[in-house]
């Protein structure tokens, strides 16, 4: 059977994940591993420091049956691919298919996060995809820092409301206006939810991700 590994940093994140891989395809297995540690650990240290753990980690899941892992942290996602690269572990970052499709979508670019790590995670990345499709893209910067302390003490409610108010009101007052709002971490995914009144679309890396990986291990016209 095709199994997905999810790698996370929050155990928030596992009922997301497996309810996203569920609707896509049922007959894709999933395996879960939490390691609430990394992500404290990269913000501290930096995320070359959590080199070591992440080889670990892939490996554990590898030995679950993944056969391609998705790195839902932002932060560390970069780092878990190099080190899936150099282990021979299919790994794809939680934000790369969001940045490829977020590039295409707009070129002007409204980035949120309530993170600065995760902006300085993904800022890159846009640019980097940007390039590989041929384009030029604006990225306008959309910083929350103060709703992250609702996220981490378990707020998931609190923390989507407080996102989505700042995001509405400040692409809101962009001009000239953004064509597409870029949620920097998989967190966001709640906050997406409550702005479908805003006129330009809201992406999100989760259900992009699990996308892409059913279709890294899900044969063509099975």
């Amino acid at each position: 059977m095709a199994t997905v590994g999810f790698l996370h940093t929050a155990h928030a994140h596992v009922r997301t994940f497996r309810d996203l891989l569920n609707q896509r395809d049922e007959t894709v297995a999933d395996r879960h591993l939490v390691d609430t540690g990394l992500l404290a650990a990269a913000r501290e240290h930096g995320a070359p420091s959590v080199r070591g753990a992440l080889a670990d980690r892939l490996r554990r899941l590898v030995a679950e049956g993944a056969d391609v892992v998705v790195s839902t942290c932002s932060e560390t996602g970069p780092e878990a691919e190099r080190v899936g690269e150099r282990a021979g572990v299919r790994v794809l970052r939680v934000d790369r298919p969001m940045a490829e499709a977020a590039v295409l979508a707009g070129r002007r670019i409204a980035l949120v996060s309530s993170l600065d790590e995760a902006a300085a995670t993904l800022r890159p990345l846009l640019h980097e995809s940007a390039a590989a499709a041929g384009r030029e893209v604006r990225l306008v910067e959309v910083r929350c820092p103060d709703t992250w302390s609702a996220f981490e003490s378990g707020d998931v409610l609190t923390y989507s409301a407080s996102v989505a108010d700042a995001v509405r009101c400040a692409v809101r007052a962009l001009e000239p206006p953004v064509e597409v709002v870029v949620m920097a971490q998989a967190s966001m995914v709640g906050a997406a939810l409550l702005l479908r009144d805003l006129d330009v679309p809201v992406l999100t890396s989760p259900r992009l991700a699990v996308e892409a990986a059913v279709e890294a291990v899900v044969p063509v016209g099975r």
